[in-house]
């Protein structure tokens, strides 16, 4: 198994990569959200799935090992394969997707093209409790989707701060357009 391509970027389009690792060119199948996570920088790291099927082997790349978590627990559903969960992932982030499974919130994952009422229902009753176990729970995801807040809040958690007295301190110095360094920062100057 694959788990990892570190080399040199050598072609970037919305749905792949191509990546130089000692001579050899991988071609990574990829998401939009990691499309755009991924810079035009020479020096690449992605994580990957590496998928064999009886009439092809494909490899899937993934900006964060959370995305790459979520596309193994979405194609352990029945009737999600690879590209459907990529469809999700580029449709979602990985924290939205996890949060409106554990809200059980059929209409925003239906909103994912390809994604009928009966799949949605089937991915919220199989994933729910997997959903659970995430190492921070993503009942209360901050106003408005802001990514960065979240990640911010996701490392202070894994820090050991209190999640509350974290998302308080977020609150006070957030302007909105901080970066995920900047929000952690200025929340480890007030804990």
């Amino acid at each position: 198994m694959i788990a990892q391509l570190q080399g040199k970027l050598i072609e970037k389009n919305p749905t792949n990569l191509v990546i130089d690792c000692g001579g050899v060119g991988y071609d990574v199948k990829i998401s939009l959200n990691t499309f755009s996570s991924i810079g035009s920088d020479e020096a690449i790291k992605v994580y990957t799935q590496f998928i064999v099927r009886e009439d092809a082997q494909l490899l899937y790349g993934f900006a964060s090992k959370e995305e790459r978590e979520m596309f193994n627990y979405l194609i352990s559903v029945s009737g999600i394969g690879p590209n459907t969960a990529m469809i999700m992932l580029s449709s979602l982030i990985p924290h939205e997707i996890a949060h409106a499974i554990q809200t059980e919130d059929v209409r925003t994952i239906q909103s994912i093209k390809g994604i009928g009422v009966k799949t949605a229902q089937r991915v919220i009753i199989d994933l729910k409790d997997k959903m659970a176990k995430w190492s921070i729970s993503v009942e209360n995801l901050p106003v408005g989707h802001n990514t960065n807040k979240f990640d911010a809040l996701t490392a202070l958690v894994s820090l050991g701060f209190d999640k509350k007295n974290a998302e308080k301190a977020l609150d006070k110095i957030s302007t909105g357009e901080d970066t995920v360094e900047q929000l952690i920062k200025g929340a480890l100057k007030i804990l």
